[in-house]
């Protein structure tokens, strides 16, 4: 088959008639999972994939993609996922499955590891302030090439909560959609009541400011089912679920949209201390009063970030070879560079 045939061949299969004559065209859409390092991301594509593999360390970025058919016989919709590994070591990988050309379908689950709560905002704030300015800058181009897609994108910013929502006004909707998933629940449950109330609060104030869904969950199917709703009305388009559970004591599970600030409350802190806190917006207020609880954690992903290259699981023997042998001649250049510029006899004048 010529390329043409190839081409041909595709067309015709996503242009397949459905059970009730019409045309049904395959939908492709695009999900970025990013988030805490070790904190499970891995495990729950597998799960939405239904993939019954041992998840292995990711590598910087990873791919795959999954298929689901809306119904029988129709043709399967396409969902490439990517995973971006070394929590926020590696923020420039951003912007290379995210593309001028597949931003009006493309969406992020930001997993974050309930059980290290003092690394939570850092984690979170970073990731989803690279996410942003590169969507912006994505948007800003299209304004100048294609003003209708850039129009669209910004409408569909708002599109989780109707207008006569309360909280309308007051939100400040991520860019793309966003599920936001507190993976170890677990350990989390182990946790003081006072202190799984200050987290849970918190995620619910960040998910509902940026019109995102929220989803607690773990390594128990019952809870990797819930995440599972979420990403696949994200991933596939499926009809998205209406329930809500907002009790502090058990896994929380709200849909954008569903959510609100006269439910979730102020900030949890006496009515004294809130006055001192200087905030130019409620989301840096709401950051303000969980980092006193939960103080940043000082730490480098770079300095734990292993050398992949000593790492026995990518080891490949000629690969190996050729690189022990490239070192070596680096390291003899070094050398002879080093002793030509000493012997180099340079002019005062």
């Amino acid at each position: 088959d010529t390329l043409w045939d190839v081409a041909r061949d595709e067309v015709e299969k996503r242009e397949k008639s459905g059970d009730d004559g019409k045309r049904v065209e395959v939908w492709e859409k695009s999900v970025l999972f990013m988030g805490s390092k070790n904190g499970g991301k891995t495990t729950i594509i597998l799960r939405c994939l239904e993939r019954e593999e041992v998840p292995k360390p990711t590598l910087a970025l990873e791919y795959t993609f999954g298929r689901r058919a809306k119904r029988h016989n129709a043709p399967k919709d396409i969902a490439h996922f990517w995973e971006i590994g070394g929590g926020t070591s590696l923020l420039e990988l951003i912007q290379i499955p995210i593309t001028i050309s597949n931003i009006w379908s493309f969406g992020v689950v930001l997993v974050l590891d309930l059980s290290r709560p003092n690394e939570l905002w850092m984690t979170m704030e970073n990731l989803l302030q690279a996410t942003r300015n590169h969507v912006n800058k994505i948007v800003a181009k299209l304004e100048k090439t294609d003003p209708e897609v850039a129009t669209e994108i910004k409408q569909k910013m708002q599109s989780n909560l109707q207008r006569d929502h309360p909280d309308y006004d007051l939100v400040d909707p991520f860019p793309i959609p966003l599920v936001i998933i507190g993976s170890k629940y677990d350990i989390f449950h182990e946790f003081d009541s006072e202190m799984r109330k200050i987290i849970s609060r918190t995620l619910r104030f960040v998910s509902h400011y940026y019109g995102a869904s929220l989803v607690f969950t773990s390594k128990s199917e019952a809870l990797l089912l819930k995440a599972r709703v979420l990403i696949h009305h994200l991933a596939f388009g499926y009809d998205r679920s209406k329930s809500v559970s907002v009790d502090h004591s058990k896994p929380l599970f709200i849909p954008a949209g569903l959510d609100s600030l006269s439910q979730i409350g102020p900030p949890p802190t006496s009515d004294s201390n809130i006055g001192k806190i200087r905030a130019n917006t409620p989301l840096e207020l709401w950051k303000k009063v969980f980092e006193k609880t939960f103080p940043p954690k000082s730490f480098c992903d770079l300095q734990d970030s292993k050398d992949p290259a000593q790492d026995s699981q990518y080891a490949e023997y000629e690969v190996d070879v050729m690189r022990a042998q490239k070192n070596q001649e680096l390291e003899q250049y070094k050398r002879n560079a080093s002793k030509s510029w000493k012997e180099m006899d340079f002019d005062p004048d």
